[in-house]
C-alpha cells in the first residue's frame, strides 16, 4: 500500500476541505478505495499508486478552481470528478467571470480580497517597487483594506514574519481618561477597523494565535518608540493624527528586509489646531526620494454605500466653494 502527503499552501484548509469536510466526503466517495484523512494544511492518501495519482490530479483541479473563482459549488466539483469540467473549460470560466490579477488573496469562506478601483491597484503596484508607500484619501476608498490585504499576503507568502498595525491614539472629541476599563481596552475601539479587515482575511483561531504570539501586532503608535521594525510590513493608519516629530520617529524605526505604508486622510485632521499634521509634512520633505512612493485616492474610489462618494465629492465642492469666497 502506498501513501502519499499532500500540502495545502497559499489556501485556508477550510475552503479546500469544505463546510464539514463536505469536498473530502465527496472525494471519497469517487475514491472509494483510497483512505482520505483532512488533518491541519494536509491531506493524508493511502491505497494504489495509480488511484494516488489520479486523486491528486482531481484535487489539484479543485484547488485551481477555488483559487481563480474564490470557491466551488458541489455540482462544480462533481463535474471535476466526472471529468466534465475540463481545464479548458474551467478557463473560459474564469474569463466569463471577469479579470482575476487583481486578487491579493483569498479571506475567510473564500472571500475573494482584490483591488476594486485604478488607485487601489495603483497601490499594489507601487508597494511591490518601494519599501515606503504613502496612500492618501478620503473616507472609503479602501486605503487601510487595501494595506491590509497586501501585509497578509506578504505573511502568507512568507516574506516577512511579522505584520505591525499602529495607529496614532488621538481623542477626536474624546477623552480617553474618562474612558472605562484599562489601557488595551480605551485604545482598542480605534484599533478596530485594523481588527475588522484582518477578521475578514484571516480564520479566527489562525488570528488568535498570531495575535497571542504577536506574528501579529496592533498597537498605538507611542509603542513604537525606541524599537526597530525587521522582517515586517508595517502599517501606520490614520497618520494625518500623528505630529511631525511622531511621524519622524515612526518611519525611522524601519530595519532591514521591512515595508511601510503609511494611509491618511487629510481632511479628517484631529490634532489640535496649533499642532501641523505631520502627514501633510512628509508630503512636502519625502517626495522625489526614491523608494519612497504616494499614491492619492480620491471619492471616485468609495467602495462603500454609493451615497459615500456623492458625500464626500459635496464636502470636497462646499470646501473649494467657501475658498473662493474667501
Amino acid at each position: 500500500m502506498n501513501s502519499k502527503e499532500i500540502l495545502i499552501e497559499q489556501l485556508d484548509p477550510s475552503v479546500a476541505f469544505g463546510v464539514h469536510n463536505q469536498n473530502l466526503k465527496t472525494f471519497q466517495l469517487h475514491f472509494p478505495q483510497l483512505k482520505i484523512i483532512g488533518r491541519g494544511n494536509q491531506v493524508i492518501l493511502q491505497g494504489k499508486a495509480s488511484e494516488i495519482d489520479l486523486f491528486e490530479e482531481k484535487f489539484e483541479h479543485m484547488i485551481n478552481h477555488i483559487e481563480q473563482n474564490g470557491g466551488i459549488t458541489s455540482i462544480q466539483l462533481e463535474m471535476i470528478l466526472s471529468g466534465s469540467l475540463g481545464k479548458e473549460k474551467n478557463k473560459e470560466e474564469n474569463k466569463n467571470q471577469g479579470d482575476q490579477g487583481d486578487v491579493l488573496l483569498y479571506g475567510n469562506h473564500a472571500k475573494v480580497i482584490r483591488a476594486k478601483t485604478p488607485n487601489q491597484r495603483k497601490m499594489v503596484t507601487l508597494m511591490d517597487k518601494n519599501d515606503i508607500l504613502f496612500a492618501i484619501g478620503p473616507a472609503g476608498t479602501g486605503k487601510t483594506y487595501t494595506a491590509v490585504a497586501l501585509a497578509v499576503r506578504a505573511l502568507k507568502n512568507k516574506e516577512i514574519k511579522r505584520i505591525i498595525l499602529a495607529r496614532p491614539a488621538v481623542e477626536a472629541g474624546e477623552n480617553l481618561g474618562f474612558l472605562p476599563g484599562d489601557l488595551k481596552e480605551k485604545i482598542d475601539p480605534y484599533l478596530r477597523p485594523l481588527y475588522d479587515a484582518l477578521d475578514d482575511m484571516i480564520p479566527p483561531e489562525k488570528l488568535k494565535l498570531y495575535l497571542e504570539t504577536r506574528v501579529i501586532e496592533i498597537a498605538p503608535m507611542a509603542f513604537m518608540r525606541g524599537r526597530t521594525l525587521d522582517n515586517a510590513f508595517v502599517i501606520l493608519d490614520e497618520a494625518q493624527n500623528a505630529t511631525d516629530l511622531q511621524l519622524k520617529m515612526f518611519l525611522t524605526r524601519m530595519g532591514p528586509n521591512a515595508k511601510f505604508i503609511i494611509t491618511g486622510d487629510l481632511t479628517q485632521i484631529d490634532l489640535p489646531r496649533k499642532s501641523m499634521s505631520g502627514l501633510v509634512k512628509a508630503i512636502k520633505i519625502l517626495e522625489g526620494i526614491e523608494g519612497i512612493e504616494f499614491a492619492y485616492l480620491s471619492f471616485e474610489d468609495v467602495v462603500r454605500h454609493k451615497l459615500v462618494r456623492n458625500i464626500i465629492k459635496a464636502y470636497d465642492n462646499s470646501i473649494d466653494n467657501l475658498m473662493d469666497r474667501n
